[in-house]
């Protein structure tokens, strides 16, 4: 069952409207979609490792555009859409906290949540209701996803060849580690609101009328 479902993913991987499907999903990941765009990239890049690299601009591109819908829908539609998307994902616990941590570190925030399996749509929700600066809400996500997915697009440009060989011989061990590493990066968004953060000021906010004031 599995080694079928990789066959036919890796052949849609190749279809000549992969590239369109890559962008799309990579947009509404970056803003209220729950799929991220990791496995369609990463056979996309096994299916054509001559084009890994453009692959990679590709996701890059349109999840820095998807995480402006993002914060445009927390900034403009917190109240009316953004809400309900954080509840449907899941994420509405962690933004109270998410929302200080933004508040009081900025894009140093983005760029390194950016880069984790930490869900980026809570980043830009986030950074748009908290009005944050979009000059520097632009850079930081464009550093921190073009490191993540260009990253991937090198590496499979670089040794596409063994790297498919690889991943085709352990494809079931690799299926488990991929959903850990998803399911982990929700529960990372979740200990947004735990004890553990840097500010102690953050880590105790659990709903928004903790949330302090801007300095």
């Amino acid at each position: 069952m599995l080694r079928r479902l990789y066959d036919w993913t890796m052949d849609k991987a190749a279809h000549r409207h992969a590239e369109r499907w890559l962008f799309v999903i990579s947009f509404m990941e970056s803003s209220f979609f729950p799929i991220p765009p990791h496995p369609l990239l990463g056979l996309m890049c096994l299916a054509k490792p001559d084009k890994a690299l453009r692959y990679g601009i590709i996701c890059t591109v349109s999840s820095v555009l998807g995480g402006l819908f993002g914060y445009s829908i927390g900034y403009f539609a917190y109240e009316t859409v953004g809400i309900s998307i954080l509840k449907g994902l899941g994420l509405w616990e962690s933004f109270p906290a998410a929302a200080c941590y933004l508040r009081e570190y900025g894009a140093e925030i983005i760029l390194v949540k950016g880069a984790t399996p930490i869900p980026f749509k809570l980043i830009t929700l986030t950074a748009g209701f908290i009005q944050m600066d979009l000059f520097t809400f632009t850079w930081a996500s464009i550093v921190s996803r073009g490191f993540q997915f260009m990253l991937v697009g090198f590496l499979f440009w670089k040794f596409g060849a063994p790297i498919k060989k690889f991943i085709e011989k352990y494809l079931g061990i690799l299926s488990v580690a991929f959903v850990v590493l998803v399911v982990g990066g929700f529960f990372l968004a979740g200990a947004l609101s735990g004890t553990g953060g840097t500010s102690e000021r953050c880590a105790n906010v659990i709903s928004m009328e903790q949330l302090p004031a801007p300095n």
